[in-house]
């Protein structure tokens, strides 16, 4: 039992790294407008199609010692630590859930967040295709949601609707994909573990623009991407959030 085990383990871990991989492709393609089901991967310097002995995940990396087997230009190391990322979170959706659908569900999710958070980082926008992605997402997931339809109906709106009127009052303190995606895990979530997703994001948001503050890397009037960190928040709030709201309610007697 421990072999097999092992084995669901490693292939999670290589299923992870490979469509990490993909994951890859669409971060670099999807803001520049480059579709992402038509041709072949290409080195980004010098335009030179690649084989599929440079497309191992991770492997080729080291093999080509970081750089473009044609014209040695540097490989983004963060393409490889995003590959390594995915296996961890293939292992990590598999030992929360199992063999169970859970698991599929809960790494095309994760790997969706992935994607939304490094182009936030990158362009300070969320796609509405990745929005999307993750409606679709939410529509598979509903056959194991335990919430009723009227409390993801709540979590809907419970906390894209007060950022919604908090952008009317004070334009752009949030992005529309912020919005729009934090509805989409509402509904997805339920009321309840959207609020524990939102909290982690508030929480580690916070802190971050605190640090950016006092090093003076920004001023009070300066943005951050806030969407890494509600994806951060929402896909441990589906892992752990009701364990993590079971804790934070035993603190105070509830």
């Amino acid at each position: 039992m421990e072999t097999i085990l092992i084995f669901l383990y490693i292939y999670m871990f290589v299923i992870g790294t490979c469509v990490a991989s993909f994951i890859n492709v669409v971060i670099y393609r999807l803001p520049l407008g480059i579709s992402v089901a038509k041709g072949r991967s290409f080195c980004p310097s010098c335009q030179h199609q690649l084989k599929a002995i440079d497309l191992i995940p991770i492997v080729s990396y080291l093999c080509l010692g970081g750089k473009c087997r044609y014209c040695r230009s540097p490989i983004p190391m963060r393409d490889t630590i995003l590959e390594f990322i995915g296996g961890m979170l293939g292992m990590l959706c598999f030992y929360r859930y199992g063999i169970h659908w859970m698991t599929l569900i809960s790494f095309v999710f994760a790997m969706i967040l992935v994607a939304i958070t490094m182009i936030d980082f990158d362009t300070m926008t969320i796609p509405n295709s990745l929005v999307i992605a993750c409606l679709v997402v939410c529509v598979l997931y509903y056959p194991f949601n335990h919430n009723s339809l009227w409390e993801c109906l709540i979590g809907f709106f419970i906390v894209s609707g007060p950022m919604y009127l908090m952008n009317l009052i004070i334009p752009d303190c949030f992005g529309g994909g912020d919005i729009k995606l934090i509805a989409v895990c509402g509904l997805m979530l339920g009321w309840k573990l959207v609020l524990v997703g939102m909290f982690i994001a508030v929480i580690i948001a916070g802190c971050y623009a605190g640090y950016l503050m006092l090093t003076h890397k920004v001023d009070k009037k300066g943005h951050i991407a806030f969407g890494p960190y509600i994806c951060f928040g929402m896909f441990v709030s589906l892992l752990y959030g009701n364990e993590l709201l079971s804790w934070y309610l035993a603190l105070f007697g509830l």
